[in-house]
Protein backbone atom coordinates (compact mmCIF):
# COMPACT_ATOMS: atom_id res chain seq x y z
CA UNK A 1 0.00 0.00 0.00
CA UNK A 2 1.23 3.49 -0.85
CA UNK A 3 1.20 5.98 1.99
CA UNK A 4 -0.54 9.34 1.68
CA UNK A 5 2.89 10.97 1.45
CA UNK A 6 3.89 8.67 -1.41
CA UNK A 7 0.67 9.42 -3.28
CA UNK A 8 1.20 13.13 -2.81
CA UNK A 9 4.81 12.77 -3.90
CA UNK A 10 3.83 11.04 -7.10
CA UNK A 11 0.96 13.41 -7.70
CA UNK A 12 3.42 16.24 -7.27
CA UNK A 13 5.69 14.84 -9.95
CA UNK A 14 2.77 14.51 -12.35
CA UNK A 15 1.72 18.04 -11.51
CA UNK A 16 5.21 19.38 -12.13
CA UNK A 17 5.19 17.80 -15.59
CA UNK A 18 1.83 19.34 -16.42
CA UNK A 19 2.21 22.65 -14.63
CA UNK A 20 3.18 24.47 -17.81
CA UNK A 21 -0.26 23.45 -19.21
CA UNK A 22 -2.35 24.06 -16.14
CA UNK A 23 -1.30 25.96 -13.02
CA UNK A 24 -4.61 25.68 -11.19
CA UNK A 25 -5.99 23.12 -8.76
CA UNK A 26 -5.32 19.37 -8.94
CA UNK A 27 -8.92 18.55 -9.67
CA UNK A 28 -10.18 15.71 -7.51
CA UNK A 29 -7.59 16.33 -4.83
CA UNK A 30 -8.63 19.97 -4.60
CA UNK A 31 -5.09 21.10 -3.90
CA UNK A 32 -3.22 23.97 -5.45
CA UNK A 33 0.39 23.49 -6.49
CA UNK A 34 1.49 25.60 -3.52
CA UNK A 35 -0.52 23.36 -1.15
CA UNK A 36 1.03 20.27 -2.66
CA UNK A 37 4.57 21.60 -2.34
CA UNK A 38 3.96 22.40 1.32
CA UNK A 39 2.68 18.87 1.94
CA UNK A 40 5.68 17.39 0.12
CA UNK A 41 7.99 19.50 2.27
CA UNK A 42 6.31 18.13 5.40
CA UNK A 43 6.88 14.61 4.07
CA UNK A 44 10.58 15.43 3.70
CA UNK A 45 10.74 15.19 -0.08
CA UNK A 46 10.76 18.75 -1.42
CA UNK A 47 12.98 20.01 1.40
CA UNK A 48 15.99 18.01 0.25
CA UNK A 49 18.38 20.54 -1.26
CA UNK A 50 20.33 18.23 -3.54
CA UNK A 51 20.12 14.61 -4.56
CA UNK A 52 22.93 12.40 -3.25
CA UNK A 53 24.12 9.35 -5.15
CA UNK A 54 26.74 6.59 -5.09
CA UNK A 55 28.61 4.98 -7.99
CA UNK A 56 30.18 1.69 -6.92
CA UNK A 57 32.80 0.22 -9.27
CA UNK A 58 33.32 -3.48 -8.48
CA UNK A 59 36.49 -5.09 -9.82
CA UNK A 60 35.20 -8.65 -9.68
CA UNK A 61 37.70 -11.43 -9.20
CA UNK A 62 40.06 -9.59 -6.87
CA UNK A 63 42.21 -6.69 -8.14
CA UNK A 64 45.93 -6.77 -7.40
CA UNK A 65 46.47 -4.10 -4.75
CA UNK A 66 50.26 -4.55 -4.82
CA UNK A 67 50.40 -3.90 -8.58
CA UNK A 68 47.91 -1.02 -8.64
CA UNK A 69 47.77 1.22 -5.58
CA UNK A 70 50.24 -0.23 -3.06
CA UNK A 71 53.44 -1.03 -4.94
CA UNK A 72 56.49 -2.11 -2.96
CA UNK A 73 59.56 -1.31 -5.11
CA UNK A 74 62.00 -2.19 -2.31
CA UNK A 75 60.54 -5.64 -1.67
CA UNK A 76 62.31 -8.78 -2.98
CA UNK A 77 61.77 -9.54 -6.67
CA UNK A 78 59.33 -12.36 -5.96
CA UNK A 79 57.01 -9.80 -4.33
CA UNK A 80 57.42 -6.45 -6.08
CA UNK A 81 56.41 -7.52 -9.58
CA UNK A 82 57.07 -5.93 -12.97
CA UNK A 83 55.56 -2.49 -12.53
CA UNK A 84 57.08 0.67 -11.09
CA UNK A 85 55.33 3.30 -9.00
CA UNK A 86 54.96 6.86 -10.27
CA UNK A 87 54.50 10.01 -8.25
CA UNK A 88 51.13 11.71 -8.32
CA UNK A 89 50.33 15.37 -7.66
CA UNK A 90 50.00 14.45 -3.97
CA UNK A 91 53.22 13.61 -2.02
CA UNK A 92 53.26 10.02 -0.75
CA UNK A 93 50.37 9.01 -3.02
CA UNK A 94 52.27 6.80 -5.48
CA UNK A 95 50.41 4.48 -7.86
CA UNK A 96 51.21 2.16 -10.79
CA UNK A 97 52.97 3.59 -13.83
CA UNK A 98 50.11 2.30 -15.99
CA UNK A 99 47.69 4.79 -14.42
CA UNK A 100 49.05 8.24 -15.31
CA UNK A 101 45.60 9.82 -15.67
CA UNK A 102 44.80 9.17 -12.01
CA UNK A 103 48.27 10.38 -11.05
CA UNK A 104 47.33 13.79 -12.47
CA UNK A 105 44.14 14.02 -10.40
CA UNK A 106 45.22 12.38 -7.15
CA UNK A 107 44.23 15.55 -5.31
CA UNK A 108 40.66 14.57 -6.22
CA UNK A 109 41.06 11.03 -4.85
CA UNK A 110 41.37 9.35 -1.46
CA UNK A 111 43.05 5.96 -1.23
CA UNK A 112 42.47 3.46 1.57
CA UNK A 113 45.41 1.05 1.69
CA UNK A 114 44.54 -0.81 4.89
CA UNK A 115 41.31 -2.48 3.79
CA UNK A 116 41.01 -6.07 4.97
CA UNK A 117 38.41 -8.66 3.96
CA UNK A 118 37.03 -11.61 5.90
CA UNK A 119 37.91 -14.19 3.29
CA UNK A 120 40.08 -14.95 0.29
CA UNK A 121 37.32 -16.93 -1.41
CA UNK A 122 35.18 -15.70 -4.29
CA UNK A 123 31.81 -14.67 -2.94
CA UNK A 124 30.23 -12.63 -5.75
CA UNK A 125 31.30 -9.43 -4.01
CA UNK A 126 28.99 -10.14 -1.04
CA UNK A 127 31.11 -8.11 1.37
CA UNK A 128 31.34 -5.20 -1.03
CA UNK A 129 27.65 -5.23 -1.94
CA UNK A 130 26.06 -5.88 1.47
CA UNK A 131 28.88 -5.78 4.05
CA UNK A 132 28.18 -9.38 5.08
CA UNK A 133 29.23 -12.91 4.11
CA UNK A 134 26.45 -15.45 4.23
CA UNK A 135 27.86 -18.48 2.40
CA UNK A 136 28.22 -20.94 5.27
CA UNK A 137 30.97 -22.79 3.37
CA UNK A 138 33.17 -19.71 3.68
CA UNK A 139 35.09 -19.11 6.95
CA UNK A 140 33.88 -15.94 8.63
CA UNK A 141 30.33 -16.13 7.25
CA UNK A 142 27.79 -14.13 9.21
CA UNK A 143 24.44 -15.86 8.91
CA UNK A 144 21.52 -15.27 6.59
CA UNK A 145 21.68 -13.25 3.36
CA UNK A 146 21.49 -9.48 3.69
CA UNK A 147 20.04 -7.08 1.14
CA UNK A 148 22.34 -5.27 -1.24
CA UNK A 149 23.43 -1.75 -0.34
CA UNK A 150 21.51 -0.34 -3.30
CA UNK A 151 18.33 -2.17 -2.31
CA UNK A 152 18.54 -0.76 1.21
CA UNK A 153 19.00 2.75 -0.19
CA UNK A 154 16.01 2.23 -2.49
CA UNK A 155 13.93 1.14 0.51
CA UNK A 156 14.86 3.99 2.81
CA UNK A 157 15.01 6.99 0.47
CA UNK A 158 12.17 8.66 -1.39
CA UNK A 159 13.21 9.03 -5.02
CA UNK A 160 11.70 10.23 -8.25
CA UNK A 161 9.66 7.36 -9.65
CA UNK A 162 10.51 8.39 -13.22
CA UNK A 163 13.98 6.81 -12.94
CA UNK A 164 15.03 3.61 -11.17
CA UNK A 165 16.49 4.12 -7.71
CA UNK A 166 19.09 1.36 -8.07
CA UNK A 167 20.74 0.36 -11.35
CA UNK A 168 23.37 -2.27 -12.07
CA UNK A 169 25.13 -1.79 -15.40
CA UNK A 170 26.86 -5.13 -15.83
CA UNK A 171 24.17 -7.70 -15.18
CA UNK A 172 22.79 -8.42 -11.74
CA UNK A 173 25.13 -10.48 -9.56
CA UNK A 174 23.67 -13.00 -7.10
CA UNK A 175 24.79 -10.71 -4.27
CA UNK A 176 22.73 -7.79 -5.63
CA UNK A 177 19.49 -9.17 -4.23
CA UNK A 178 16.94 -7.21 -2.17
CA UNK A 179 16.03 -10.22 0.02
CA UNK A 180 13.79 -9.06 2.87
CA UNK A 181 13.50 -5.43 1.81
CA UNK A 182 11.26 -6.61 -1.03
CA UNK A 183 11.18 -7.21 -4.77
CA UNK A 184 10.33 -3.55 -5.44
CA UNK A 185 13.95 -2.73 -4.56
CA UNK A 186 15.67 -5.12 -6.94
CA UNK A 187 18.24 -3.34 -9.15
CA UNK A 188 17.25 -2.43 -12.67
CA UNK A 189 19.62 -4.21 -15.05
CA UNK A 190 19.50 -2.55 -18.48
CA UNK A 191 20.90 -5.48 -20.42
CA UNK A 192 19.35 -7.14 -23.45
CA UNK A 193 15.63 -6.40 -23.78
CA UNK A 194 15.29 -4.68 -20.40
CA UNK A 195 16.37 -1.31 -21.72
CA UNK A 196 14.06 -1.66 -24.71
CA UNK A 197 11.23 -2.31 -22.26
CA UNK A 198 11.49 1.31 -21.13
CA UNK A 199 9.71 2.21 -24.37
CA UNK A 200 6.01 1.77 -25.02
CA UNK A 201 5.22 -0.82 -27.70
CA UNK A 202 4.27 0.61 -31.09
CA UNK A 203 0.66 1.77 -31.07
CA UNK A 204 0.36 1.79 -27.27
CA UNK A 205 -0.28 5.28 -25.95
CA UNK A 206 0.14 6.50 -22.39
CA UNK A 207 -3.66 6.57 -22.04
CA UNK A 208 -3.94 2.92 -23.12
CA UNK A 209 -1.15 1.93 -20.72
CA UNK A 210 -3.13 3.51 -17.87
CA UNK A 211 -6.16 1.44 -18.93
CA UNK A 212 -3.99 -1.69 -18.86
CA UNK A 213 -2.78 -0.79 -15.38
CA UNK A 214 -6.37 -0.54 -14.17
CA UNK A 215 -7.14 -3.91 -15.76
CA UNK A 216 -4.20 -5.53 -14.00
CA UNK A 217 -5.46 -4.22 -10.67
CA UNK A 218 -8.93 -5.58 -11.38
CA UNK A 219 -7.56 -9.03 -12.29
CA UNK A 220 -5.29 -9.21 -9.26
CA UNK A 221 -7.23 -11.27 -6.72
CA UNK A 222 -4.31 -12.87 -4.85
CA UNK A 223 -4.99 -12.53 -1.10
CA UNK A 224 -2.27 -10.37 0.44
CA UNK A 225 -2.59 -12.36 3.66
CA UNK A 226 -0.95 -15.31 1.86
CA UNK A 227 2.09 -13.23 0.91
CA UNK A 228 4.29 -13.96 3.91
CA UNK A 229 7.44 -12.37 2.46
CA UNK A 230 5.82 -9.29 0.98
CA UNK A 231 6.78 -10.25 -2.57
CA UNK A 232 3.37 -9.51 -4.10
CA UNK A 233 3.16 -6.08 -2.51
CA UNK A 234 6.73 -5.49 -3.64
CA UNK A 235 5.83 -6.37 -7.20
CA UNK A 236 2.84 -4.03 -6.99
CA UNK A 237 5.21 -1.18 -6.24
CA UNK A 238 7.69 -2.35 -8.88
CA UNK A 239 4.90 -2.49 -11.46
CA UNK A 240 3.65 0.97 -10.52
CA UNK A 241 7.13 2.40 -10.97
CA UNK A 242 7.46 0.65 -14.32
CA UNK A 243 4.25 2.25 -15.60
CA UNK A 244 5.41 5.67 -14.47
CA UNK A 245 8.78 5.24 -16.19
CA UNK A 246 7.01 4.17 -19.38
CA UNK A 247 5.04 7.41 -19.41
CA UNK A 248 8.22 9.49 -19.45
CA UNK A 249 11.31 9.53 -21.66
CA UNK A 250 13.57 10.57 -18.80
CA UNK A 251 14.79 7.07 -17.88
CA UNK A 252 15.40 6.13 -21.53
CA UNK A 253 17.24 9.38 -22.16
CA UNK A 254 19.51 8.80 -19.15
CA UNK A 255 20.84 5.60 -20.74
CA UNK A 256 21.42 7.24 -24.12
CA UNK A 257 25.08 8.29 -24.17
CA UNK A 258 24.73 9.49 -27.77
CA UNK A 259 23.07 12.57 -26.30
CA UNK A 260 26.47 13.57 -24.94
CA UNK A 261 28.65 15.98 -26.93
CA UNK A 262 31.56 14.40 -28.82
CA UNK A 263 34.11 16.13 -26.57
CA UNK A 264 32.60 14.49 -23.45
CA UNK A 265 32.42 11.05 -25.03
CA UNK A 266 36.02 11.41 -26.18
CA UNK A 267 37.12 11.83 -22.54
CA UNK A 268 35.73 8.37 -21.83
CA UNK A 269 37.45 6.82 -24.86
CA UNK A 270 34.29 6.81 -26.98
CA UNK A 271 35.78 8.44 -30.04
CA UNK A 272 34.05 7.24 -33.19
CA UNK A 273 36.04 4.66 -35.12
CA UNK A 274 38.78 4.32 -32.51
CA UNK A 275 38.71 1.02 -30.60
CA UNK A 276 42.32 0.17 -29.90
CA UNK A 277 41.10 -1.99 -27.05
CA UNK A 278 37.50 -3.17 -27.04
CA UNK A 279 37.38 -3.11 -23.25
CA UNK A 280 38.21 0.59 -23.24
CA UNK A 281 35.16 1.32 -25.35
CA UNK A 282 32.81 -0.73 -23.19
CA UNK A 283 34.16 0.60 -19.90
CA UNK A 284 33.80 4.12 -21.28
CA UNK A 285 30.15 3.38 -21.98
CA UNK A 286 29.61 2.11 -18.44
CA UNK A 287 31.32 5.02 -16.71
CA UNK A 288 29.60 7.66 -18.82
CA UNK A 289 26.21 5.97 -18.41
CA UNK A 290 26.76 5.90 -14.64
CA UNK A 291 27.36 9.64 -14.63
CA UNK A 292 24.24 10.27 -16.71
CA UNK A 293 22.16 8.08 -14.40
CA UNK A 294 23.14 9.80 -11.16
CA UNK A 295 22.64 13.16 -12.84
CA UNK A 296 19.10 12.03 -13.75
CA UNK A 297 18.34 11.12 -10.13
CA UNK A 298 19.38 7.47 -9.68
CA UNK A 299 20.61 6.90 -6.12
CA UNK A 300 22.94 3.91 -6.56
CA UNK A 301 24.71 2.66 -9.70
CA UNK A 302 26.96 -0.39 -9.65
CA UNK A 303 29.24 -1.54 -12.45
CA UNK A 304 31.63 -4.46 -12.39
CA UNK A 305 33.90 -3.43 -15.27
CA UNK A 306 33.30 -6.90 -16.67
CA UNK A 307 34.34 -5.72 -20.12
CA UNK A 308 37.92 -5.51 -18.90
CA UNK A 309 37.96 -9.18 -18.16
CA UNK A 310 38.09 -10.87 -14.78
CA UNK A 311 40.56 -9.56 -12.23
CA UNK A 312 41.27 -13.11 -11.06
CA UNK A 313 44.85 -13.11 -12.38
CA UNK A 314 46.28 -16.41 -11.13
CA UNK A 315 48.61 -17.09 -14.03
CA UNK A 316 48.67 -14.08 -16.35
CA UNK A 317 48.73 -11.22 -13.92
CA UNK A 318 51.14 -8.85 -15.61
CA UNK A 319 50.08 -9.14 -19.28
CA UNK A 320 46.44 -8.74 -18.36
CA UNK A 321 47.06 -5.77 -16.09
CA UNK A 322 49.08 -4.10 -18.84
CA UNK A 323 45.95 -4.29 -20.96
CA UNK A 324 43.31 -3.56 -18.32
CA UNK A 325 44.84 -0.87 -16.13
CA UNK A 326 45.05 1.88 -18.79
CA UNK A 327 41.35 1.36 -19.56
CA UNK A 328 40.39 1.53 -15.88
CA UNK A 329 42.67 4.54 -15.44
CA UNK A 330 40.99 6.50 -18.20
CA UNK A 331 37.50 5.58 -17.01
CA UNK A 332 38.13 6.63 -13.42
CA UNK A 333 39.84 9.89 -14.41
CA UNK A 334 37.11 10.78 -16.92
CA UNK A 335 34.33 10.12 -14.41
CA UNK A 336 35.95 12.03 -11.56
CA UNK A 337 36.77 15.00 -13.79
CA UNK A 338 33.32 15.02 -15.34
CA UNK A 339 31.60 15.03 -11.94
CA UNK A 340 33.83 17.88 -10.78
CA UNK A 341 33.23 19.94 -13.93
CA UNK A 342 29.47 19.55 -13.47
CA UNK A 343 29.54 20.54 -9.81
CA UNK A 344 28.51 17.05 -8.72
CA UNK A 345 31.65 16.13 -6.79
CA UNK A 346 29.97 16.77 -3.44
CA UNK A 347 26.72 15.03 -4.35
CA UNK A 348 28.06 11.86 -5.99
CA UNK A 349 30.36 9.51 -4.08
CA UNK A 350 32.49 7.08 -6.10
CA UNK A 351 34.19 3.99 -4.71
CA UNK A 352 36.38 1.54 -6.65
CA UNK A 353 37.19 -1.80 -4.99
CA UNK A 354 36.94 -5.60 -5.23
CA UNK A 355 36.29 -8.61 -3.01
CA UNK A 356 39.97 -9.10 -2.06
CA UNK A 357 43.51 -8.27 -3.16
CA UNK A 358 46.14 -10.54 -4.70
CA UNK A 359 48.89 -12.52 -3.00
CA UNK A 360 52.07 -10.45 -2.63
CA UNK A 361 54.26 -13.45 -3.47
CA UNK A 362 54.27 -14.14 -7.21
CA UNK A 363 53.54 -17.73 -8.24
CA UNK A 364 52.90 -19.80 -11.35
CA UNK A 365 50.18 -22.40 -11.65
CA UNK A 366 51.50 -25.91 -12.44
CA UNK A 367 51.48 -26.47 -16.18
CA UNK A 368 50.55 -22.88 -16.96
CA UNK A 369 51.75 -21.42 -20.26
CA UNK A 370 50.46 -17.91 -19.54
CA UNK A 371 53.11 -16.75 -17.10
CA UNK A 372 53.36 -15.64 -13.49
CA UNK A 373 50.35 -14.61 -11.44
CA UNK A 374 49.08 -13.87 -7.98
CA UNK A 375 46.62 -15.91 -5.93
CA UNK A 376 43.71 -14.71 -3.77
CA UNK A 377 44.57 -12.54 -0.77
CA UNK A 378 41.99 -11.21 1.68
CA UNK A 379 44.42 -9.86 4.27
CA UNK A 380 45.16 -6.73 2.24
CA UNK A 381 43.05 -4.78 -0.20
CA UNK A 382 42.29 -1.20 -1.26
CA UNK A 383 39.33 1.13 -1.74
CA UNK A 384 39.60 4.24 -3.90
CA UNK A 385 37.21 7.11 -3.16
CA UNK A 386 36.27 10.24 -5.06
CA UNK A 387 33.56 12.88 -4.75
CA UNK A 388 31.01 12.65 -1.95
CA UNK A 389 32.34 15.81 -0.35
CA UNK A 390 35.02 13.55 1.18
CA UNK A 391 38.44 14.80 2.21
CA UNK A 392 40.56 14.01 -0.81
CA UNK A 393 44.21 14.14 -1.79
CA UNK A 394 45.21 11.66 0.91
CA UNK A 395 46.30 8.09 1.56
CA UNK A 396 44.63 6.39 4.51
CA UNK A 397 46.43 3.52 6.25
CA UNK A 398 49.33 1.40 5.08
CA UNK A 399 50.45 -2.18 4.73
CA UNK A 400 53.70 -3.81 5.78
CA UNK A 401 56.86 -3.93 3.66
CA UNK A 402 55.48 -6.70 1.41
CA UNK A 403 51.84 -5.52 1.23
CA UNK A 404 50.76 -8.60 3.13
CA UNK A 405 48.79 -7.04 6.00
CA UNK A 406 47.69 -3.63 7.29
CA UNK A 407 49.92 -1.84 9.71
CA UNK A 408 47.84 -1.04 12.76
CA UNK A 409 44.05 -1.07 12.66
CA UNK A 410 42.36 -2.28 9.49
CA UNK A 411 39.42 -0.80 7.62
CA UNK A 412 36.65 -3.32 6.97
CA UNK A 413 34.03 -3.44 4.21
CA UNK A 414 31.30 -2.39 6.64
CA UNK A 415 33.30 0.78 7.40
CA UNK A 416 33.32 1.55 3.67
CA UNK A 417 29.56 1.04 3.40
CA UNK A 418 28.97 3.04 6.58
CA UNK A 419 30.83 5.93 4.96
CA UNK A 420 28.59 5.68 1.90
CA UNK A 421 25.44 5.53 4.05
CA UNK A 422 26.70 8.63 5.87
CA UNK A 423 27.05 10.41 2.53
CA UNK A 424 23.44 9.53 1.67
CA UNK A 425 22.12 10.67 5.05
CA UNK A 426 21.17 7.15 6.17
CA UNK A 427 21.91 6.00 9.71
CA UNK A 428 23.61 2.56 9.53
CA UNK A 429 22.09 1.80 12.94
CA UNK A 430 18.70 1.69 11.21
CA UNK A 431 17.04 -1.72 11.45
CA UNK A 432 14.79 -3.46 8.94
CA UNK A 433 12.61 -6.50 9.60
CA UNK A 434 13.75 -9.71 7.93
CA UNK A 435 11.36 -12.36 6.62
CA UNK A 436 11.00 -13.82 10.11
CA UNK A 437 10.08 -10.42 11.57
CA UNK A 438 13.42 -9.94 13.32
CA UNK A 439 14.95 -6.44 13.33
CA UNK A 440 18.28 -6.44 11.50
CA UNK A 441 20.72 -3.54 11.63
CA UNK A 442 22.00 -2.29 8.29
CA UNK A 443 25.53 -2.87 9.57
CA UNK A 444 27.09 -4.34 12.70
CA UNK A 445 30.24 -2.22 12.51
CA UNK A 446 28.78 1.23 11.95
CA UNK A 447 31.93 3.36 12.17
CA UNK A 448 32.60 5.32 8.98
CA UNK A 449 36.15 6.02 7.82
CA UNK A 450 36.85 9.08 9.94
CA UNK A 451 39.64 10.45 7.74
CA UNK A 452 37.20 10.89 4.85
CA UNK A 453 34.60 12.90 6.75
Amino acid sequence: MLTIQDRLYRAGDRMSRRSFLKAGALGAAGLSLADLLRLRACAGTASRARHKSVIMVLLGGGPSHIDMYDLKPNAPAEFRGEFKPIQTNVPGFDICELMPEQARIADQLALVRNLQMRTSSHNHEEECVSGFLYDRKVPGAQGDPRPAFGSVVSKLRHTDALVPSYVTLSGQHPSEEPYYVGAAHRPFAPSGPDLANLSLPRGLTVERSVDRQALLRALDTIPRSLDAHGQVVGMDTYQARAFEMLSSSRARDAFDILREPDRIRAKYGLTAGVRSYEGQYVIGQQFLTARRLVEAGVSVVTLSVAALGHWDTHDDNFPRLREMLPALDRGVAALVGDLRDRGLDKDVAVVVWGEFGRAPRISTLPGSKKGAGRDHWGNANFALFAGGGFRRGQVIGATDARAERPRGAAVRPQNVLSTLYHHLGIDPATSLLDNAGRPMYLLDDREPIAELL
